[in-house]
């Protein structure tokens, strides 16, 4: 097969025997060797490849916890708080009020091709609103006749107005459920938590598959958003993963102009733990080059600005009850013993310190009773973790995937409002997950914050909120650091280190195409960073032709 050998400015292998190189040569969609132009055409007759000469090659950033949703969901109206931009480059400006909220929904239904179909938004933060809590009545300002509803930022809540509640036969006196509060009429408010109270009624305001999937058009926007993101392997972090979305992910992801390897966890609702565990194993056997299956996903439970992630005392700032448990504890305990048994990885959600706690209280008595040296089982979030639970946790031989980016997007809000701002300043420590001997990895949870590796290393290296604190210093890491943890860092959490997450022989040859080198550049503006495309598989994916 033909060899290409690939000149840059500077390359950055993230391989510490070799760090830096000025080629690499690819064959057969894999790193043939990387070093100097002597180096690298020893290996005999090649094209020599110079469109990224004055260009800093990365490997492809490993975006280790996302959802294919966002790609879906941008079919929605974005009804976020900061400005976005969309998969084909567009900005999209932020809303400020409910207000406004209404009158952006309002517009997109009398433009909608369907007249007669659901309203839906997405990304809403009524934490910035001064926390308001949107009821049924707000969304009936849009429409009565026409189920409406808004996705959280969080996607742990949905807001949804009175016919959607009357279409999913929630409009009535009587219902009890954690995740449904209920007005002073005893009628649900239209605010709904979790996915068991989401879910009945997502399908009636266009969430029956977004919620947790994305469709093709969708799979094809999000790989959009990895191309001018240098992001070249991507999880689902939790997939319902039924058999026509498996088909349909396996037929999308063989495409030669598919330009990112996904990896889906599947969502642990819905089954038994060992129909659960048979399912995932059938899973990993159908897994290709660019789609790799086989891996759980359990949440233990909500987000912090939602105030629905379980916290030790003394529970949130503002004295909100505390928030809602997404599993059993015997469940999670027969997920976690059932899957060492079977080699298969568990990644779990847990946001609040007592979710974390009782992930290392379920997993410890599975580790002795089925040991497993190499397990990697990760959490993920894990925000309000203390330095005695990331101790624990790297005795047992997890991982941690910490939420870097969200100290720019609701640090000033935990600081004022939900932990205060002791925890608020050690929220996604790095510095002590590192320093506790965790293997580390950083994310955005896209769609929850955009999807941005460079963003996110940002975020870690310098701990800034959106008012332009620094909130936690002593919890910075460097930039080295941060950019191990976007690359062999999360390729680690993944199990997949032996493929992807440095430039060095053997390994696919995935590539970040970067515009300046972020080991140079001020940590200030790593994430103004350009990023001229991807390498993926060896094959070239330039963002301006998208």
């Amino acid at each position: 097969m033909s060899i290409t050998v690939y000149v840059a400015k500077k390359i950055i292998t993230m391989n510490p025997s070799r760090p830096q190189a000025s080629h690499v040569a690819v064959r057969d969609g894999r790193v043939l060797a990387v070093g100097s132009y002597e180096d690298v055409s020893s290996w005999g007759e090649h094209t020599l490849d110079d469109r990224f000469a004055d260009k800093i090659l990365m490997p492809g950033f490993v975006e280790g916890h996302a959802h294919a949703m966002e790609g879906s969901l941008w079919s929605k109206v974005y009804c976020g708080w900061f400005d976005r931009s969309d998969p084909d480059g567009k900005v999209w400006q932020g809303v400020k009020s409910i207000d406004a909220v209404v009158e952006r929904l309002r517009a997109a239904a009398d433009t909608s091709a369907d007249p007669a179909g659901p309203i839906s938004g997405w990304q809403l933060d009524p934490i910035y609103m001064d926390n308001v809590r949107v009821n049924r009545a707000d969304l009936d300002r849009v429409s009565n006749e026409r189920p409406v509803g808004v996705l959280h930022a969080s996607g742990h809540i949905l807001n949804v107005n009175s016919k959607a509640l009357e279409l999913a036969g929630l409009l009535k006196q009587g219902v009890e459920h954690p995740g449904i509060p209920l007005g002073d009429d005893g009628l649900p408010t239209g605010e709904l938590k979790g996915p068991d109270a989401m879910m009945p009624v997502g399908q009636y305001v266009g969430f029956e598959r977004t919620l947790l999937d994305a469709d093709e058009n969708g799979l094809r926007n999000f790989a959009k958003l990895c191309v001018r993101t240098g992001t070249t392997t991507i999880t689902d972090l939790a997939s319902r993963l039924q058999p026509d979305a498996v088909d349909m992910m396996l037929r999308v992801t063989a495409e030669d102009s598919y330009p990112v390897c996904l990896v889906p966890l599947r969502f642990f609702m819905g089954l038994s733990p060992a129909d659960l565990i048979k399912e995932v194993i059938s899973l990993k056997a159908r897994s290709t080059e660019r789609l790799k299956l086989g891996r759980i996903k359990i949440v233990a439970d909500g987000s912090i600005q939602g105030f629905s992630a379980r916290l030790r005392w003394p529970g949130y700032h503002n004295g909100a009850p505390n928030g809602l448990w997404y599993i059993a504890p015997d469940q999670m305990a027969e997920i976690y013993q059932l899957a060492l048994q079977a080699g298969i990885q568990v990644h779990t959600h847990t946001n609040g310190d007592q979710a974390t706690q009782l992930v290392l209280e379920k997993l410890a008595p599975a580790l002795q009773q089925t040991p497993n040296p190499d397990h990697r089982f990760t959490l993920q979030h894990c925000q309000l973790a203390d330095a005695a639970q990331m101790r624990q946790a790297a005795k047992l031989g997890m991982c941690v995937n910490l939420f870097a980016n969200h100290h720019f997007y609701w640090g000033d809000e935990h600081y004022r409002l939900t932990v205060g701002p002791e925890r608020a300043t050690r929220m996604n420590a790095c510095r002590t997950a590192l320093d506790s001997g965790l293997p580390l990895a950083i994310h955005s949870d896209a769609p929850v914050t955009p999807l941005g590796p460079l963003f996110t290393a940002w975020g870690a290296v310098n701990r800034i909120t959106a008012s332009g604190r620094v909130q936690g210093e002593q919890e910075c890491i460097s930039v080295a650091e941060a950019l191990h943890a976007i690359t062999l860092g999360a390729a680690y959490t993944l199990h997949m280190e032996g493929e992807i997450g440095s430039i060095e022989t053997g390994k696919r040859a995935d590539f970040a195409v970067l515009e300046h080198d972020p080991s140079e550049v001020d940590p200030m503006a790593l994430k103004d960073i350009g990023v001229w495309g991807t390498v993926q598989g060896g094959r070239v994916f330039a963002a301006g032709d998208l």
